[in-house]
């Protein structure tokens, strides 16, 4: 596809990376310095000026664009470079916005100022957070076959009972599928002899029912589900939408907001929350309220250093998990590093978000691992794909190394893979792909 991307932000870079090894990128953005950056890190052409200008877009080749991004920081100019892209040519137009009165406008009104697909940061980073919750160790969740499936990627730490076991002994769910092990920024594809060591993070995929078993079994005493106690510490757009969203599934999360006017709206937004008005970094308050007690603690502060400062509070006085939202990208695996369970960083959500939707037209769903490491995709099998009307056993053979079957539906059904499982036409295939065999492995699916 030609891509054009308006804005070389991070959330623009990171998308520009992504695309420019398969596809014809060229980068807009006001500054020049920036623009010259791009052009000579990335295999990308640049233009510099302001997005929203005819005369820029037409220079960066609007008319025979197929795709359109729009990731400035700024909602308006997002939204008013799709408006005259869809004026200028025929281009599929994504916007990045941060604040929900948009995306509402847009889903009551098909393509709407002019986008195609609208991309929320707060609300794709607190789904990504609200989907964590309630699955101990869990540190990445995504739903496959309209909720069907699962993909998880759970932290094994030494307490954790499948550390220092082989696959096998781990491998007790009928419809879960150990799919693949990080170690050390690497990716293994296990047998049954490779061996789980504290450290690793485990990808699994399975019915729902069973990554929430696997999550009970790696902690056995924690609470799961609704019945797990969250704190949210900020009434951001973010930390607003963490609460609505676990309020929805049952949960009655408690917050805590500085600002007096700011709590009092979220007291009366959020019926199913506990909102409380304090300063979330005084220690005698957290240890009144039994902060400490909460399951997961959720920091949704505006600043970086401030979500640090309150998780590390929690931890000390008890908190079993903190999950810390990061604008900055570089700072998330410095936080992880000094004991921050999950390190969320919007940018880098919207970036996968957006990512996914260029990538093979065969694939419906698609969920990246470690940004980079290797993706997970949702296909419809045809009757040319190598799966189709064969085994698994049989048909694996003309797959290239680092892909496993992790999940089966048909016709809405379940079906768990193993060796004689024979796939039909028309089943929705849920396949791991480690980074260097995607185009193969798509090509052949």
């Amino acid at each position: 596809m030609r891509v054009l991307i308006v804005g070389a932000g991070q959330v623009g870079e990171s998308i520009a990376a992504d695309l420019a090894g398969s596809h014809d990128v060229t980068v807009v953005d006001a500054r020049q310095d920036r623009a010259e950056e791009l052009a000579f890190s990335y295999d990308v052409l640049t233009v510099a000026g302001d997005g929203t200008e005819t005369s820029v877009l037409e220079e960066a080749g609007i008319e025979d664009a197929d795709m359109v991004i729009a990731s400035t920081d700024d909602d308006e100019t997002n939204i008013v470079v799709c408006s005259t892209a869809a004026a200028l040519g025929d281009a599929f137009t994504i916007a990045r916005i941060k604040q929900t009165k948009y995306l509402d406008t847009w889903e009551r009104s098909e393509r709407a100022f002019g986008v195609d697909y609208m991309v929320c940061t707060n609300l794709l980073t607190a789904q990504s957070i609200v989907r964590v919750v309630g699955l101990p160790a869990a540190v990445d969740v995504d739903p496959f076959a309209g909720g069907r499936v699962q993909m998880a990627e759970f932290e094994i730490s030494e307490a954790c009972p499948v550390a220092d076991q082989t696959i096998q002994e781990a491998d007790r769910y009928d419809s879960l599928t150990f799919a693949a092990l990080i170690r050390d920024d690497d990716v293994v594809v296990p047998d049954g002899t490779t061996v789980i060591e504290a450290g690793d993070r485990v990808v699994v995929i399975g019915s729902p029912q069973s990554v929430h078993n696997f999550a009970d079994a790696l902690a056995p005493n924690h609470s799961t589900g609704s019945d797990e106690e969250v704190a949210i510490i900020g009434g951001s757009e973010i930390g607003y939408h963490v609460a609505r969203l676990l309020g929805e599934r049952g949960f009655r999360p408690r917050l805590i907001e500085q600002d007096p006017s700011r709590a009092r709206e979220l007291a009366e937004e959020l019926p199913k929350t506990t909102v409380m008005e304090s300063d979330a970094t005084d220690i005698e308050f957290l240890e009144r309220e039994h902060i400490g007690d909460a399951d997961i603690v959720v920091a949704a502060l505006e600043s970086d250093e401030k979500n640090l400062l309150v998780s590390l509070l929690a931890q000390r006085l008890g908190t079993d998990r903190t999950v810390a939202i990061i604008d900055t990208p570089s700072y998330v695996e410095l936080f992880e590093t000094v004991g921050i369970d999950v390190a969320i960083n919007p940018r880098v959500v919207v970036a996968e978000e957006i990512t996914r939707l260029t990538q093979s037209s065969k694939a419906e769903n698609v969920a990246l691992i470690e940004t980079d490491k290797a993706e997970v995709i949702e296909v419809e099998i045809d009757d040319d794909s190598v799966l189709a009307g064969r085994p698994i056993r049989e048909s694996a053979a003309d797959l290239p190394d680092g892909v496993v079957i992790g999940a089966i539906t048909r016709k809405n059904r379940f079906v768990t893979p193993r060796g004689d499982t024979e796939i039909h036409p028309g089943d929705h295939v849920v396949v791991f792909v480690d980074a260097e065999a995607i185009e193969e492995t798509t090509a052949k699916l």
